[in-house]
């Protein structure tokens, strides 16, 4: 097989006795490093929580009554926080992993690579 030949020309099919037929054959793929998008989600989410956690613990607000008169502990605030704050880290990590991918994404590289496909034979 050459090794610098088009793919229509490469196509070789070999047999192997009674089992299979192999086809082999050189072909161009673009390669790159993409992101991978659940780990920035997953690290948007955690900071959001922490910031929630950092804000809830930083001001005290123990005996405060809200505008609406009800009283709030401090686990609550932390719920309403952390609900807040999961919401604004996933889109952050996201947008981050989005334009983290464009800017990978411009140095795909062109590599040649040997293609087979393998069939059972009738």
């Amino acid at each position: 097989m050459a090794p610098h030949a088009h793919p229509s020309q490469t196509v070789t099919p070999r047999t192997t006795p009674h089992t299979e037929a192999r086809l082999d054959e050189i072909v161009e793929v673009r390669v790159r490093r993409s992101p991978r998008y659940g780990v920035f989600l997953v690290l948007g989410a955690a900071l959001g929580v922490l910031v929630a956690m950092i804000l809830t613990f930083a001001f005290d607000s123990t005996g405060k009554v809200a505008g609406n008169g009800a009283v709030y502990s401090q686990g609550q605030v932390f719920g309403f926080l952390a609900l807040v704050g999961i919401a604004v880290g996933l889109a952050v990590g996201g947008l981050v992993a989005l334009v983290l991918d464009r800017i990978v994404g411009r140095r795909a590289r062109t590599a040649r690579v040997d293609h087979e496909s393998v069939e059972p034979l009738d």
